[in-house]
């Protein structure tokens, strides 16, 4: 039986699965990622990956998805939101290591090509994978493959700016890309949460802001609609620019039910079109697309 490693490098946690031939999760650990050193990143992958395999009893291919992407003028991590991987030569600090090849795309395109091969896109002829967590970033998939681009940023649409904007401060929130008023500053689950902590002084996860929401507090339900209209303004520009047949959302921030019924109100008086035809929907796969994703970077022996 052969064997495919994925692993998801986070801001918040590493993440390892096995899967065999067809499919079927045969080990899944997780582990916390020290995004702040990467020595200690590098690591702990590689503890990962010899705990999972002295399991198994065996080794297997392996595929990681990470919060960036490899340059494709000099090979090592670019535009990572775990600022410890820039710069560093990932792929070859792992080959070396491990004395075997390595494959690496970036966490959103692994995500997108998870949910377009047996998730909620299958069958879909485009599909963009949205991940709304520590970070933002996207995948596009596009009659059977992923989009990648001479750059290596197709569907990076985190860093651009927040479209239409609102209010003055939409376009000045710092981000630590070095630009202002980026998508992602609004839109990751930290944004949604400084969001709230701006208007009261409090520091909530976004799940009890939501929860605040829900019991009538008037900054939380503020906040919400505030990210409502944010998401459907800038998922706007995607679809004006793409036309993708099919929108996926992962990452935390997905877990919002009302995200689906409510942020397809609000994007129709953005979108160049008399009726939007395009499906918002929620991962199948949940938190496991990304993982998922990465071990099948290698296709079938």
């Amino acid at each position: 039986m052969s064997v495919r490693l994925g692993i998801d490098v986070g801001g918040t946690k590493l993440e390892i699965i096995a899967i065999d031939e067809q499919g079927t999760p045969l080990l899944r650990q997780r582990t916390a990622s020290p995004s702040h050193d990467y020595q200690l990143m590098l690591q702990a992958i590689l503890e990962l990956i010899h705990q999972t395999e002295a399991k198994l009893g065996q080794t297997g291919t392996l595929g990681l998805g990470i919060p960036g992407t490899l340059s494709p003028d000099h090979g090592r991590v670019k535009n990572a939101n775990s600022v410890c991987l820039i710069g560093q030569d990932l792929k070859g600090d792992l080959e070396r290591a491990l004395d075997r090849p390595v494959r690496i795309a970036n966490d959103a395109d692994c995500f997108a090509w998870s949910e377009y091969s047996d998730g909620a896109g299958q069958g879909a002829a485009s599909l963009f994978g949205v991940i709304l967590g520590t970070g933002v970033g996207g995948g596009l998939v596009i009659h059977g493959g992923l989009v990648s681009g001479p750059n290596a940023i197709a569907g990076e649409w985190g860093h651009n700016p927040l479209p239409w904007p609102k209010h003055p401060d939409e376009q000045s929130s710092a981000c630590y890309c070095g630009k202002q008023g980026c998508i992602e500053t609004w839109l990751s689950g930290p944004g949604f949460s400084r969001t709230y902590q701006e208007r009261t002084g409090i520091s909530l996860s976004p799940a009890d802001i939501v929860q605040r929401a829900a019991l009538d507090d008037r900054h939380a339900s503020l906040c919400l609609e505030d990210y409502l209209g944010r998401l459907a303004r800038a998922l706007a520009t995607v679809i004006n620019i793409v036309d993708p047949e099919v929108i996926v959302l992962g990452g935390g921030m997905s877990n919002l039910e009302l995200l689906y019924t409510e942020v397809p109100k609000r994007w129709g008086q953005y979108i160049f079109s008399d009726q939007v035809n395009t499906r918002l929907l929620q991962a199948k796969h949940g938190d496991s697309s990304g993982v998922r994703g990465a071990a099948w970077l290698w296709p079938s022996p």
